[in-house]
């Protein structure tokens, strides 16, 4: 025809496809110095700043609900090696210590996403932390958290502090004291471990025996206060830990809001997947959450919950059958009934 241009496409090619070709080759791109004043500044689109799922998947864990969780990964290397020795010995160590459920009895676990377990959960993180300095891949480090450029006690520090590893129980212990002390939640230990990770990834540093503590302190420093409403201050922290100066803490403070880029937004979907990666970890590890036997006073309270959020869900759905059912079809519509053996 006239005016028209005809164009051959492969048959497999997409002429959508094609078309943005065509009009990518025709329209040069323009960038900002070349925009005039009468068009305005140029704007990234939203779609330009999403990443794509593949990149999701290798993004900062601690950003991206998608991405696994690095304490999880460098505790894989054990666990195989855990599994591997105890197949070998033909041995299945905390089965026999489970508890499991009969007809008689029923066992429940208190611990939920929403209500952690305190006890476990410090028990989790501290387990985490502690493959997290076990599994580095090498001892990059900051003055700020270095231990022995700025103690935490006076007592002298040991000349093999940067060499040998600390222990589970030790970081436990170090967790527990502050956690006990300042009266902080068991959900405070989980942003702490999104914290310490956030912090790993942004600042491009390890945790390591010589650093640990400062940033173990930092994040939890930064969590209590992020987290709670009544927040722990610095001073406070100066009287559990004796030797430290509020100067210190407040110095220690700031470089880790630098190092994070004052990124302390926990997304809720972050936040449950640290607390089952958490809970995966414990049963790798044999760190069972208390069971409990299902007690009569329990179960009533838990038939009254179940009653309440299904009656909710029993008012949206109907008030979602009111919006969306046409008029046209609005006679006969009738729920079924469940049927549950």
């Amino acid at each position: 025809m006239g005016g028209s241009v005809s164009c051959c496409i492969s048959p497999r090619e997409s002429p959508k496809i094609h078309r943005r070709e065509v009009e990518l080759e025709e329209c040069p791109i323009t960038t900002t110095e070349d925009v005039s004043e009468d068009t305005g500044t140029y704007l990234q689109h939203i779609s330009d700043r999403e990443l794509p799922d593949e990149l999701a998947q290798e993004a900062n864990p601690s950003d991206h609900p998608r991405a696994s969780t690095l304490f999880l990964n460098k505790s894989q290397t054990d666990v195989r090696e855990k599994r591997k020795s105890n197949y070998m010995n033909h041995m299945s160590p905390g089965l026999l210590t489970k508890k499991y459920s009969s007809c008689s009895t029923i066992f429940i676990d208190d611990s939920t996403v929403s209500q952690p377990n305190l006890k476990s959960t410090i028990k989790c993180v501290a387990l985490a932390i502690y493959y997290h300095i076990k599994n580095r891949d090498s001892n990059r480090s900051l003055d700020i958290f270095d231990e022995k450029k700025h103690p935490l006690s006076r007592e002298k520090v040991p000349d093999d502090y940067s060499v040998v590893d600390p222990e589970h129980k030790l970081i436990y212990r170090f967790i527990r004291t502050l956690f006990s002390s300042a009266q902080l939640t068991a959900e405070c230990a989980i942003v702490t471990l999104v914290y310490l990770e956030r912090l790993l990834t942004y600042a491009e540093m390890d945790i390591c025996p010589c650093n640990w503590k400062r940033i173990v302190l930092g994040a939890i420093l930064l969590a209590s206060k992020v987290w709670d409403d009544q927040a722990v201050w610095n001073v406070d922290y100066c009287q559990i830990l004796k030797d430290i100066t509020v100067e210190d803490m407040n110095e220690m403070e700031r470089h880790f809001l630098e190092l994070l880029q004052f990124n302390i937004n926990v997304p809720a979907s972050v936040y449950a997947k640290y607390y089952f990666d958490l809970r995966s970890l414990a049963d790798d590890n044999n760190l069972s959450f208390p069971l409990e036997p299902l007690s009569n006073k329990r179960a009533q309270k838990l038939e009254a919950i179940s009653r309440l959020c299904e009656d909710k869900y029993k008012d949206l759905s109907k008030s979602a059958m009111r919006r969306s059912v046409s008029a046209d079809n609005l006679v006969g519509v009738k729920n079924s009934q469940a049927v549950l053996s």
